[in-house]
């Protein structure tokens, strides 16, 4: 790998890692799971029921890793 191929991939690794408890995850996975975890809540507020609240937030979860993952992939 040349030189400015891994400075474009330290770079592009640095800003989709996040630290969580000292280990680096990727920044998509961070928010999809938190996204996930809100949506579950709202959800289960405004429905009072477990079913839809648990759907919901698993939807909206996979949608966001799946679509946040495509601009935070290693390519190298």
């Amino acid at each position: 790998m040349t030189t400015a191929g891994h400075l474009r991939s330290t770079v592009a690794r640095a800003t989709c890692d996040v630290s969580v408890a000292g280990v680096p995850w990727p920044a998509y996975k961070v928010i999809a799971l938190m996204l996930g975890a809100f949506v579950t809540v709202i959800v289960g507020v405004a429905t009072m029921s477990a079913a839809p609240a648990v759907l919901a937030g698993a939807a909206a979860a996979t949608i966001a890793w799946l679509g946040l993952g495509v601009f935070c992939t290693d390519r190298q």
